[in-house]
């Protein structure tokens, strides 16, 4: 049976390694547990803890929600959601130990700011940071975090952005189990009606044939008549 099976259930699965936002994400994990293990009691401060944790959520629920995309866009919306919400909570984190520390969070005009906003939207692997990381004391590597924290904020909230969209256009997966049955039936019935359609056709030819042959018989009698 040769039907049309374009009607698909499960979703290509995003590839989240070559997502931008995750991979600033992984450096922004890399960079907070380098900065608890510099400027942060190792014990007694659950601080370290919160932070390094806020930071592998934010990562592992980009990697997770991509995977579970294959089925649920629901669930990949929460799930990038969820991840949004750990990285604000390390970002006020960032903040909290730079007033404490009387350190400075850079302004907007802050010309340090700019340099960095820069450098950071166009490198998204940890090891463009890794060579400079030993030269940074706490108020850098703070803000360091803190942009890349708004960067990827801004990033996830337009993937968000599609993929509500493509929920809205293709629905979840109960609508698209629903479109990929309806899409097979159909296909069924046309192939079942191009069946039917051969079927009248031959047989109109066969009775085309047995006419003619009929007709064949009755000219070979009458030229063996005396």
């Amino acid at each position: 049976m040769d039907y049309d099976t374009k009607g698909k259930v499960l979703k290509k699965a995003t590839e989240w390694g070559e997502l931008f936002f995750y991979r600033k994400s992984d450096a922004l994990y890399q960079l907070t547990v380098e900065f608890c293990r510099r400027f942060l009691p190792q014990y007694g401060d659950r601080t370290v803890d919160q932070m390094i944790q806020a930071a592998r959520s934010g990562k592992q629920n980009i990697v997770e929600g991509s995977e579970d995309g294959m089925t649920s866009s629901e669930m990949e919306i929460k799930l990038i959601n969820t991840a949004r919400g750990s990285l604000q909570e390390l970002r006020a984190d960032y903040n909290d130990y730079l007033k404490s520390h009387h350190l400075e969070i850079w302004a907007a005009d802050n010309p340090r700011l700019q340099r960095l906003r820069e450098f950071c939207r166009s490198h998204n692997d940890y090891s463009a940071y890794a060579p400079f990381i030993a030269k940074m004391n706490d108020e850098v590597m703070a803000n360091t975090a803190i942009t890349l924290c708004h960067q990827i904020d801004k990033m996830m909230c337009a993937y968000l952005e599609r993929l509500e969209r493509r929920f809205v256009e293709e629905g979840g997966i109960k609508e698209r189990m629903y479109a990929a049955r309806t899409g097979y039936r159909k296909a069924q019935d046309a192939y079942m009606r191009s069946l039917e359609a051969e079927n009248q056709r031959l047989k109109a030819e066969n009775l085309q044939l047995k006419a003619e042959i009929e007709a064949l018989k009755k000219r070979l009698l009458g030229d063996r008549t005396p």
